[in-house]
Order: structure tokens, then sequence, then C-alpha cells
């Protein structure tokens, strides 16, 4: 009964979720206390073992640094010089996006990349008089593909090296950067061919837009050398949190906790916290908690199960297996609680005789990370980007981004299982 009553209002908010005919976090907080209500779950469960306090508190975190940093106009100037670089013309800028947030997303992580990208691309659009959409889809498909590329760019990769000791940070580059880099490469065929006629129709007044002088933007004083040192600190550590054996969520803390005390006089916090993004915060605390019903029912420990039951652990069926229900499952539900749910089931492969698992470790990531391109719930990137968006009232479709995300997860999984079949399984059979 527990797991119809727990699938029942999953589907139903999901449902509500895709129509968006309610605010996102008040259908998915809806259905978390639905779930508390009916007795799915005790609260200590669901506070304690299903929501994902590190990423609310890294997102929290990252926002008060980029309220902060935003106040000082260093976004706005940032925003400009790259549009005068690139002479306002709208593909070249595309490109231009989809490229750095790449790289950003590979070095740092998405969610940071985005937090960071987001509102200087908001900021480029508005001042060019460009549709924001392509430029939105761009950052959230490049945040993920880049994501994938390294262990600390996507929460899934980070959650498998922490499980297997020997897929370390040189590992993930080694054998996830090239797939990524080439479906990256499609990926930004796919965005050319598919809104170079849209963007064409833009006309920028390229006289008018280098008559602006950007520096008029950058307010230079203490909270900009403040802020900057801060944010600059934060991505450091960020970059160097293995080494220093400190947790991301840490540092990001430490960031904010950091700049909100050294600009108190300047900035009250009370001023800082209104431009934090609560609704976002509030609908992964509600997704989390959707999420958890099922896995407090043993639902999706039961889809882990299922693989290898129909494969009945062949092992280039089940790791490509693993690969395609990773991806397509990522697209539907946030991919952290699946990739918990399968870290266990692969190491279980051991007790079959299968000794040589890292295929099937990199079948889960690639899945996991490229299926989440799918629908606007399948990464924690997507969200936050769609929650920034709609702050600034450019709200993305939750039916229109699928139209877009299953196309590109598709091709993506079909290139990604070339390359683990000719790189991994051909040569091991």
């Amino acid at each position: 009964m527990d797991i119809i009553l727990a699938s029942l209002i999953f589907i139903v908010s999901y449902i509500f979720i895709m129509t968006e005919r309610v605010n996102r976090a008040v259908v998915a907080l809806t259905g978390g206390t639905l779930l508390l209500a009916t007795g799915i779950y005790s609260p200590q469960r669901a506070f304690m073992d299903y929501i994902d306090w590190n990423t609310i508190a890294l997102l929290f975190s990252m926002m008060v640094l980029i309220s902060i940093t935003e106040k000082t106009g260093l976004f706005s100037y940032i925003a400009i010089r790259f549009a005068q670089r690139v002479k306002g013309r709208p593909m070249p800028l595309l490109m231009g996006v989809s490229i750095l947030t790449a790289l950003g997303s590979a070095l740092l992580d998405n969610v940071t990349t985005v937090l960071i990208f987001v509102p200087i691309l908001l900021k480029i659009t508005k001042l060019l008089k460009l549709p924001p959409f392509p430029y939105l889809l761009a950052i959230i498909f490049s945040s993920n593909i880049g994501g994938t590329a390294t262990l600390i760019g996507d929460p899934p990769n980070i959650m498998i090296g922490q499980a297997v000791d020997h897929l370390t940070f040189l590992s993930f580059i080694l054998h996830a950067a090239p797939i990524a880099l080439i479906i990256f490469l499609l990926f930004l065929f796919m965005l050319y061919f598919i809104f170079r006629s849209q963007l064409a129709k833009s006309k920028i007044n390229n006289e008018e837009l280098h008559k602006i002088d950007a520096k008029m933007y950058l307010k230079k004083s203490p909270l900009l050398y403040k802020s900057v040192s801060v944010l600059l600190l934060t991505i450091s550590g960020f970059m160097l949190h293995t080494a220093l054996h400190t947790d991301l969520t840490i540092v990001a803390l430490s960031g904010a906790v950091l700049l909100l005390f050294l600009t108190e006089k300047e900035l009250p916090t009370e001023h800082v916290f209104q431009k934090v993004e609560w609704v976002t915060l509030f609908f992964f605390i509600g997704l989390f908690s959707l999420v958890g019903g099922l896995q407090e029912v043993g639902v999706i420990d039961e889809m882990a199960r299922a693989i290898v039951l129909l494969t009945e652990g062949e092992y280039v069926k089940t790791t490509m297996l693993i690969l395609w229900v990773s991806g397509l499952f990522s697209g539907v539900v946030d991919n952290i609680p699946f990739v918990a749910a399968m870290i266990p089931v692969v190491k279980e492969f051991e007790s079959y005789g299968i000794m040589h698992l890292d295929p099937m470790w990199w079948a889960l990531s690639l899945g996991a990370c490229l299926g989440g391109n799918a629908t606007l719930l399948g990464a924690s990137a997507n969200v936050v980007v769609a929650g920034m968006a709609e702050a600034e009232n450019e709200k993305i479709s939750f039916i229109r981004f699928m139209l877009y995300g299953f196309p590109l997860v598709f091709v993506s999984l079909i290139v990604a299982t070339i390359y683990i079949y000719f790189r991994y399984l051909l040569p091991f059979m």
C-alpha cells in the first residue's frame, strides 16, 4: 500500500510541476508534506536522510556570494565587455557562452558555474534585446556536459569517486573528459543548426553597443575588492578541495559567511538575503522529499535490482542497461538518489565473479550526468537556472525545455554507448 501511495503522490506532483499551473516549489512541498502526513516516512527520516542539506547549503552560499558581488556592477561590466568583444553578434555570443560554461563546470562544478554565469547572461540578452531562452538552454546543457568531464563537475561523479578509491580526479580526465568533449562538439553543432535562423532575425545596433562605457557600470569601492577577493578565494577552494581534504559545502559556506562579515556595514545582511532565490531552495527541499518517498518504499532500489534480473548478470548487457536506465531515469528524477542506490548494486557484481567493474562505473557516471539534460528536474543546475530566470521574469517552460532536452540526451547516450563498447567492452571481450 505504501508503494502505491508514495508513487501516486510523486506522479501527481510531477504532473502539476510539468503543467506549471501552480508554483513548482508549492507543489513539491505539498507532495513532501503529504508523504509525512500519510506516514510514508517520519520527519526525522525526511530531514536527516533524504533532504540533501549539503546541496541546499552550497546553493544558498553561492547565491549569497553572487548577490553581494552583483551589487558592485562587476557582472554588468563583464556582460558589456563580452558583448562588445563578439561585436554583439548573437551566434558567436551563444557559442562563447556555451564554451565558457562547459569549462567552468568542468573546473568548478555545474551548479556554481551557472550561479556565476546566469546573471551575466541575463544582463547581456537584456542589453542586446536578444531572446534569452536559447542562451539559458545553452548554459544548462553546457553545464551538464562539462560537468561530466571531471570528478568535481557533477554530484554523481563526486559520489562515484568517493565510493571507488582508484577512480581519481585524473581517472575522470582520462576516461570521462574525451567523451564529454565529443558530445559537447556535437551539441554546439546542434545548437547552431537549431537557433541560427531565430537569432539571425535579431537586429543588433553595434554602434550603440560600442558607445557604452563598461567602466561606468563598475563601482570601484571596498565592496568590489572584498567581494571579488572572497569569490576568487572560494573558487580556488573548490578547485583545491580534494588536496585540502575539505568538503565543497564547507568551502562555500566559509566564503559566504566571510563575505557577509566583511560587508555588513556597506550592505546589510537582510538586504542580501532578500536577493536569495528562496523559491528555488524550497523547491529543492520538496523535490528531495518526493524522491525520498520513493527511496523509503524501495521503488528506486527495486529498479536497480531489476537491471540485474533483466540482464541475468551478462556483462555487456548489464553495462549498457546501466547506461541507458541511469540516463533516462536521471532525466525524470534528480540523478543523485538514483546514483546512491546504484553504487551498492554495481559493487555487488563482484560477488558474481565480475572483477572488472570500471566500464559499469563509467556507464553509471555518463548516464546520470548526461541524462540530466532531459528535463528541468534532471539535474540541480537545471533547477537553479530556471529559478534565476523566473526571478527575472524569463520563465522556462517545462515542456518547451523537454522538447530540446530529450533529443540531446538520446544522441548523447548513443554516442556514449559507442564509446563504452569500443573502449571498454570490446577489448575485454
